[in-house]
């Protein structure tokens, strides 16, 4: 299959990435019971070696056709393939030591194993090429590839080569610039780099984040979003901030996109308004549970976004992290993220 030709609505829908992965699957308890893996996690997988990649293929079609049933128009294989949005691509690269991973410091301070950079950072061949080609092969919706950004995969590594953080995100936005642009040439329409990390590390994502990310976006020609966030809904339930603490200072890099989420923390929606002329994905729908919103309420939310923005730099999704609810709510709420647009849509 090919792309569309016809031109988005107003206020498109997407998602961020990720969608519930079957039990059959992957062992949920499992996953939602620890630290996203920073190191490979094998053994969450319940489908033997051998026919992993058929289990996951399957996995893939569920969640491109509630996605399209639901009615997104920009949608992903719900990353059923991933044990968490980084690990299967910054394990993949040549320099990084997964066999024997070190402690480091997860983005709370807590302890994390995590791999070790033992040589220069380098990407050996295409990771997530395979994956877009199905998905494009199954949709005639517009399509969205993932991929952890160069700053989070430098703060998600313990480095035992470069000596110098910088040097080691900059290697990381060679790594990850290589791959955008053959998941381009593979059918994406949009390409999306994860930075939730941003928030974390301040200091450091001060000194280099931008320069990085927008190494990482060089001369690619689908459309690029960065997605920056405070942690999974599941697993992060006290989102008191309701501001970011480094959002206006991304509003310079090269990206078309930038993706935040808004519900759960209920963000402060005047930032919208000093993010310069970039389009801006909005999280809708609050994932910290698997209550579902009414469409009033999420029709609120996009109004809410709409006093700062005009309706053509905005685009409604979740916030992030829709892997750890149930597949029945996540298709719910997006069945409900759909209806809100449509009506918020007519009022226009």
């Amino acid at each position: 299959m090919t792309s569309p030709a016809a031109p988005l609505p107003l206020l498109p829908t997407s998602v961020i990435g990720s969608y519930p992965q079957p039990g059959w699957l992957i062992d949920r308890s499992g996953l939602g019971g620890r630290v996203p893996p920073r190191v490979r996690a094998q053994e969450l997988w319940r489908v033997p070696a051998e026919r992993l990649r058929e289990a996951q293929d399957d996995a893939a079609l569920l969640a491109i056709r509630d996605m399209e049933d639901a009615g997104i128009d920009i949608i992903t294989d719900g990353e059923v393939r991933r044990e968490s949005y980084s690990n299967l691509f910054a394990n993949a690269l040549e320099g990084v030591d997964v066999a024997h991973p070190a402690t480091g410091l997860s983005r709370t301070g807590l302890p994390d194993i995590l791999p070790r950079v033992t040589g220069p950072i380098r990407r050996t061949g295409p990771v997530g090429v395979e994956e877009v080609a199905f998905l494009r092969a199954h949709t005639t919706r517009r399509i969205k590839a993932t991929v952890p950004g160069p700053f989070t995969l430098s703060q998600q590594a313990v480095d035992e080569h470069y000596r110098d953080e910088r040097a080691m995100a900059l290697a990381y936005a060679e790594a990850v610039n290589a791959e955008l642009r053959d998941l381009v040439a593979a059918g994406a329409d949009v390409v999306q780099i994860d930075e939730p990390y941003l928030q974390a590390r301040l200091d450091q994502a001060r000194a280099f984040a931008v320069e990085a990310i927008d190494r990482a976006v060089q001369g690619i020609t689908a459309t690029t979003v960065l997605h920056t966030c405070f942690g999974y809904g599941a697993r992060v339930k006290n989102k008191t901030a309701h501001d970011y603490a480094f959002l206006e200072e991304i509003a310079g890099c090269t990206v078309d996109q930038i993706s935040i989420e808004a519900a759960q923390p209920k963000l402060n929606l005047g930032v919208l308004g000093r993010m310069g002329a970039k389009t801006m994905v909005v999280g809708v729908l609050d994932l910290g549970s698997d209550e579902v919103e009414e469409v009033a309420t999420v029709e609120a939310r996009i109004h809410a976004a709409l006093e700062h923005l005009p309706p053509e730099r905005l685009v409604i999704a979740p916030d992030c992290g829709m892997k750890y609810l149930s597949r029945t709510a996540a298709r719910a709420k997006l069945d409900v993220m759909v209806e809100a647009a449509r009506r918020a849509r007519a009022r226009l």
